[in-house]
């Protein structure tokens, strides 16, 4: 039998450019059955390569994710060599010439088509092979950021500290020196990274302005099918909706606070004060009486909370997770004395676009861990979902960025339901709880995460590649929008020495698409209406997803298509509506009329 040997992808995009130049694809006589052929083909050719080197890729990020050995640059050597195998692969002037040709006669082409052939544009357009130079000294510097970023040594009082032992500190502790010293700690990280960050900023938008895009910040938009501006009103829209009750949650948190630590009640928060590093989560000054999930978690293990969380997913329908998962993610702390660090920030990851799945996590057993494991189980059971024939692998995604973290945030929320941890027996039948207590807290995580995300991250990153902003105005600028839409301040002056932007994750390595999450909490308000008023008919405030395979037939649904359709039409066909934050308006209507009672009286600081 004679072998047949697959041609180069370098052959294969030359031969169609030769093609399309002699007409032999783009006549007029050409059927479009001839057409889709061709693209089919070239896409094929592509895709099998693209998987070859994200593989790659992903595996070499992955080692320098979980193994960081300071002095040895050996897994960020390697992943700087996968991630610039695979920028000189989508970004080469054949696959961008060949796309660009066949999208010129897309009315001939299927749907499917099209949008995988946007995706290859849109993938050029971060590593144009016309700037290569540029690429590559932007691929070293991202790797060289991360390195700084995670690698960071955090120390209090002289010794060495964990992230979570900071997180720990501004949770739990009355002691506002302590508090203050923890963040100060927190933000330590951004003062090296500021010139890198500065760098980044002017790579990314030369890389992506060579393929026509204004900055990065529009690229990264561009994915939505909206402009920056439609992103931003809306985004605002969001912000302006919701205010009236973020305003009420403010003047709570200052007056209950100021009574917390014996001080005088302040204008606007200090951000030491609150129990997250950047202020975008109040959850964990609201205790529950009859919902304390943290004693609930008491004697268990780590192990118990990540199995609890497959055990959720199997209940609705879903496979046992694949052996692969167990195998290779990290999803516990370090062990005392470990001789490298690992990036502590959770994030699921989609190896090979198939059947590779991992999480890199540091579980321990905590209410905030367990909501964070069902959270990220969400994005596995997302990929195991359009990982299926149906779905081309480069259209193996979110059908949008937000719909991701929506999945992954909605199965958060239903883990954290009283009826659901009855029924996983981490809380007693019948036991009273304050049901506006509960519905107070969950609002200072999700209400609460609007301005910060709709906001301050949305408006900084937006100036930071659209202005852009320059060096010495990030901490100003930072801070200006944080009192303009969060109402915190820094507890001391932060001069342009610091850099607290860079002190977040996603300035660095996740940059320009923070708008996602944001997004996202609309989306799974709305996702978690329907479900618990059309399916389960149970009141949005106390449901129990658990079981329930036509909840997770609901969802599935959603997931397995992947990217191939319009968010758009998905969410109005799914739900009945387009994006609003009617849902989440509704969801807190009674809290907002209870936090006026005990505001009464109360002088209100933010500006209506």
């Amino acid at each position: 039998m004679t072998k047949r040997f697959p041609m180069t992808q370098t052959l294969l995009t030359l031969l169609m450019m030769v093609l399309f130049l002699q007409g032999g694809v783009v006549r007029g006589d050409e059927s479009a059955n001839e057409m889709q052929d061709e693209a089919q083909a070239f896409l094929e050719h592509y895709t099998s390569r693209y998987q070859h080197l994200y593989i790659a890729s992903e595996e070499a990020t992955w080692q320098a994710n979980i193994r960081i050995v300071e002095g040895d640059s050996t897994n960020a050597i390697r992943a700087n060599q996968a991630r610039e195998a695979m920028a000189a692969f989508t970004g080469s002037r054949e696959n961008i010439e060949t796309a660009r040709s066949f999208l010129k006669h897309e009315d001939q082409l299927t749907k499917l088509q099209v949008k995988q052939l946007e995706v290859v544009l849109r993938k050029a357009a971060n590593n144009p092979a016309t700037v290569e130079p540029l690429v590559k000294r932007r691929i070293a510097a991202e790797t060289a950021q991360v390195e700084k970023l995670y690698g960071f040594d955090f120390t209090l009082n002289g010794e060495s500290v964990t992230t979570n032992q900071i997180d720990r500190i501004l949770k739990t502790s009355d002691d506002l020196e302590l508090r203050l010293a923890a963040w100060k700690a927190s933000k330590e990280v951004g003062v090296g990274l500021k010139d890198g960050l500065n760098n980044l900023v002017a790579l990314r938008n030369k890389t992506v302005q060579a393929l026509g895009y204004d900055n990065f910040f529009q690229y990264m938009v561009s994915e939505y099918d909206m402009s920056v501006e439609e992103l931003v009103a809306m985004t605002e829209q969001f912000n302006v909706e919701l205010r009236p009750l973020f305003r009420e949650l403010h003047t709570y948190a200052r007056y209950t606070l100021a009574e917390k630590y014996g001080e005088p009640v302040p204008d606007l928060l200090p951000a030491h004060w609150l129990p997250n590093r950047w202020g975008q989560d109040w959850n964990a000054m609201i205790e529950v009486e009859g919902l304390d999930l943290n004693k609930a978690l008491e004697g268990k293990d780590a192990e118990y909370v990540v199995h609890a969380g497959e055990d959720f997913y199997v209940s609705l329908g879903y496979p046992e997770l694949p052996e692969v998962f167990y195998e290779k993610s990290s999803l516990y702390p370090l062990p005392d004395g470990a001789d490298y660090k690992k990036n502590n920030h959770a994030s699921a990851w989609h190896m090979d676009l198939e059947n590779d799945v991992r999480s890199l996590m540091s579980v321990e057993p905590d209410a905030d861990w367990w909501e964070t494991v069902h959270h990220e189980l969400g994005h596995i059971y997302y990929y195991m979902a359009y990982s299926n024939p149906d779905v081309p692998l480069l259209l193996r995604g979110g059908a949008n960025r937000a719909y991701h973290e929506a999945v992954g945030s909605l199965l958060g929320l239903a883990s954290m339901q009283q009826p659901f941890l009855v029924h996983v027996n981490l809380i007693e039948e019948g036991t009273e709880y304050d049901k506006m207590g509960k519905m107070l807290k969950e609002a200072m995580n999700s209400v609460v995460f609007i301005p910060w995300s709709c906001g301050v991250m949305t408006h900084f990153e937006n100036d930071l590649y659209g202005e852009p902003l320059s060096q010495d105005q990030y901490n100003e600028r930072w801070w200006a929008l944080k009192r303009q839409y969060q109402g915190i301040v820094p507890p001391e002056p932060r001069g342009e020495e610091y850099c607290d932007a860079a002190s977040k994750t996603h300035i660095n390595n996740d940059p320009a698409g923070y708008y996602d999450y944001a997004l996202s909490r609309i989306l799974l308000q709305q996702l978690h209406d329907h479900i618990a008023t059309d399916i389960l008919k149970q009141d949005p405030h106390a449901t129990n997803y658990y079981g329930s395979e036509e909840v997770g037939e609901f969802l599935w649904s959603m997931l397995e298509v992947g990217a191939t359709g319009d968010w758009r039409q998905m969410l109005i066909d799914k739900t009945g509506s387009g994006l609003s934050a009617q849902a989440m308006l509704d969801y807190y209507a009674p809290l907002l009329a209870w936090l006026q009672e005990q505001n009464e009286g109360r002088t209100a600081t933010l500006p209506e």
